[in-house]
């Protein structure tokens, strides 16, 4: 799966995008249909103590996927996003398994 990585008015953090990518991998180990994730990490200075933004959108057969989470890290919005996508997959691969019967 090929991954994009935006940082919205923030310095590019190599130490986050190989926290995402790893969380990246162990979907695509479990859903191999996965063909494209763009992910964009982005900070809103106003909502303290939260404000920590991540955002994934998943290319794979049917409708784009999408998640957002709003945390106090980007690590933990991070694995809330990705948490979120988990169980839009599940959902969707039992939707193709009823399809393909």
């Amino acid at each position: 799966m090929e991954a994009i990585y935006q940082f919205v008015k923030l310095e590019k953090s190599e130490n986050l995008q190989e926290f995402a990518q790893k969380k990246l991998d162990k979907l695509e180990t479990k859903y191999d249909w996965i063909i494209k994730a763009q992910v964009y990490f982005k900070r809103e200075e106003v909502q303290d103590p939260k404000g920590f933004i991540c955002n994934i959108k998943l290319s794979a057969p049917g409708p784009q996927l999408f998640a957002e989470s709003n945390k106090e890290s980007f690590e933990a919005a991070t694995a809330e996003t990705v948490k979120d996508l988990e169980r839009q997959l599940a959902k969707r691969k039992s939707q193709m398994k009823t399809h393909s019967n």
